[in-house]
């Protein structure tokens, strides 16, 4: 719908007539008190409306009124637009060490690295979390803000595809990347903070103990739910046939435990897709999206359309008079 800002300027349409019906004034004085340009004054404008009286008043009178619409500002008023509030702040921290390449997670009946599993099911988590900031770390043998914290959910979710192994490291700095997170959290007084930890080893790298960022967390009021990704068992094909085995063998449950329990958060165990959807469900049970939303309706200026046809009637009716009194002088 079109609006005015300043509507009351409206009530200036009617001056020209109200001008019209002035008393005249007296014809015997000697000057007058406005003087007008010579390109409408004399003969020039007295003829130009003696061929065509119509014509002129018209296209001054859609001046004036395209003028005084021009003046008190119109604008498009668009549909209402949510704005989420700004409840709550989720960090993603995810492991890109070595062992993230073990093949030993099904996806859609196919059997995937991990973190390619990560990728596919965290992506449909990044996509349900409508009103949270959400921010990438990616950590190995140090940990790097891949994401600031943003409200643009999709280019989370394409720098975590775009993600690789090797991109930091083979090994692991977890206390790093919860150091990192809770520098970053910093900058947000009046959020809730919540740090999502994915790994699937223990702290061999960086240059703080999961223990000292603990403290940190703590300090600075964080959640941490932390994510172990591995399955239990998995066959190895060798020259003396198949064998089982535990690739998950080197998972710190004991300290990952330890640092989301002691932030009020929890620990899950990830051993396939179908487990690791289960706890993002779960999550969203845990730290609800936000619901009360604001809106908004963005304004559009549309008061620069009746100036510039304003200025264009105005050039072509003194086109006409100056071609009127051309004409006339040629006959």
């Amino acid at each position: 719908m079109i609006s005015f800002a300043w509507p009351w300027l409206l009530l200036l349409l009617p001056l020209p007539l109200l001008v019209y019906w002035l008393p005249k004034k007296s014809q015997n004085r000697v000057s007058a008190a406005l003087i007008v340009p010579e390109v409408l004054s004399g003969s020039t404008v007295s003829t130009a409306v003696q061929d065509n009286k119509k014509s002129p008043l018209i296209m001054l009178s859609l001046c004036w009124l395209l003028s005084v619409i021009a003046l008190s500002q119109p604008q498009w008023l668009g549909d209402a637009i949510d704005i989420p509030t700004e409840g709550r702040e989720m960090m993603i921290a995810v492991d890109l060490s070595g062992s993230m390449q073990i093949e030993d997670m099904s996806l859609r009946g196919s059997t995937v690295n991990r973190l390619d599993m990560l990728k596919a099911v965290l992506g449909d988590f990044i996509e349900r979390r409508v009103g949270d900031r959400l921010g990438l770390i990616l950590f190995a043998d140090d940990a790097y803000m891949q994401t600031p914290m943003t409200f643009d959910r999709k280019t989370v979710k394409q720098m975590l595809d775009e993600s690789v192994l090797g991109l930091v490291g083979r090994k692991t700095a977890i206390g790093d990347a919860i150091a990192l997170a809770v520098k970053r959290f910093d900058a947000k007084q009046k959020s809730n903070k919540v740090l999502l930890l994915l790994t699937d080893g223990q702290n061999t790298a960086g240059r703080i103990s999961p223990e000292q960022a603990l403290e940190l967390a703590i300090a600075k009021n964080i959640t941490i739910y932390a994510i172990g990704i591995g399955a239990d068992v998995m066959l190895q094909q060798s020259l003396f046939g198949s064998r089982r085995i535990n690739p998950s063998s080197e998972l710190d449950e004991q300290t990952l435990t330890k640092l989301a329990q002691q932030t009020g958060g929890k620990y899950f165990r990830a051993k396939d897709s179908q487990g690791m959807e289960q706890i993002y469900q779960l999550l969203d049970e845990l730290e609800p999206v936000e619901q009360d939303q604001q809106q908004m309706r963005p304004l559009t200026a549309l008061f620069y359309w009746p100036l510039a046809l304003a200025l264009l009637l105005s050039f072509c009716y003194l086109l006409i008079i100056n071609f009127s009194s051309f004409s006339r002088k040629t006959t």
